[in-house]
């Protein structure tokens, strides 16, 4: 039988309702008096890029993951489904990312079975925000999480992208964003490669491209591994809602992006027009 706190109607949040009944059981609960974590202490995950296009919005993450100067996981997944209509991807502590990640897709399924209905884009994201901040005792010892959030807004009509700040700050980007230690490369590929006119497959490219160059100037994001077969993980979101793009398709576009570094290493020069 189930105790008698699961029969009361409350908080259609599932982080408060943990937070009041089953605390140890939040992300990184057993870690929140522990002292100052070194940097190499536990595995950290980068790059997330993430655009815009006419009908959606286009997510992607490398598959490296770093503990110092070790590569600790070629193969890591950084970007998830939130719900049908939105993904996260994650940059910071990857174990206490993943938690976090997994606690929000619950916080959004918890919201929809009590209310009957989904979250708002903005509500999706304020919720993830203060999950972020939840965290921030963490984040102050070294275990920061800083998550990048895409989502299609069925109200608007468009793909939007939100980032945030280690103590739940919540900011829509404009177009494109990208956040871990790779970012300042992505951003900058972005800048010359995306315009509003591209379709989903050249915005997809172009997420590659920008993953790309950041592999090329960041030691801790993997490029694309042609002999293993490793590519970044790629999700779209359209008033479809969310699918993730197959391995062989993410290959293919991998093989051009690679293919055309062959000759020109420096990558696609930027429209003059």
């Amino acid at each position: 039988m189930l105790p008698d706190e699961f029969m009361v109607s409350g908080s259609s949040s599932f982080s408060d309702f943990l937070s009041s009944h089953a605390p140890h059981l939040l992300p990184g609960a057993s870690a929140r008096n522990a002292g100052p974590a070194p940097a190499d202490f536990a595995p950290h995950g980068t790059t997330i890029v993430s655009a815009t296009f006419e009908g959606g919005v286009v997510m992607a993450g490398d598959r490296r993951a770093t503990m110092g100067n070790v590569i600790a996981q070629r193969d890591i997944e950084k970007v998830f489904p939130a719900d049908e209509y939105s993904c996260i991807g994650i940059a910071g502590t990857a174990g206490l990312a993943i938690e976090l990640v997994r606690l929000f897709q619950l916080e959004l399924e918890h919201y929809e079975k009590i209310e009957g209905m989904t979250l708002t884009a903005d509500g999706k994201a304020n919720r993830l925000s203060a999950l972020i901040r939840n965290n921030l005792g963490l984040a102050m010892q070294g275990l920061a999480v800083v998550p990048l959030f895409a989502a299609y807004d069925l109200a608007r009509g468009q793909g939007r992208i939100f980032s945030y700040d280690v103590t739940g700050g919540r900011y829509e980007e404009q177009s494109f964003h990208s956040v871990g230690s790779g970012s300042v490369f992505a951003r900058g590929s972005l800048k010359k490669l995306y315009n509003r006119d591209l379709n989903e497959r050249d915005t997809i490219k172009a997420t590659i491209q920008a993953l790309y160059d950041a592999a090329d100037d960041d030691s801790a994001t993997g490029g694309p591994d042609l002999t293993r077969r490793i590519f970044p993980i790629v999700s779209v979101v359209t008033a479809d809602g969310h699918r993730r793009l197959s391995d062989e398709l993410v290959g293919e576009i991998a093989d051009e992006v690679v293919g055309g570094r062959m000759t020109r290493p420096d990558g696609p020069a930027a429209s003059v027009n």
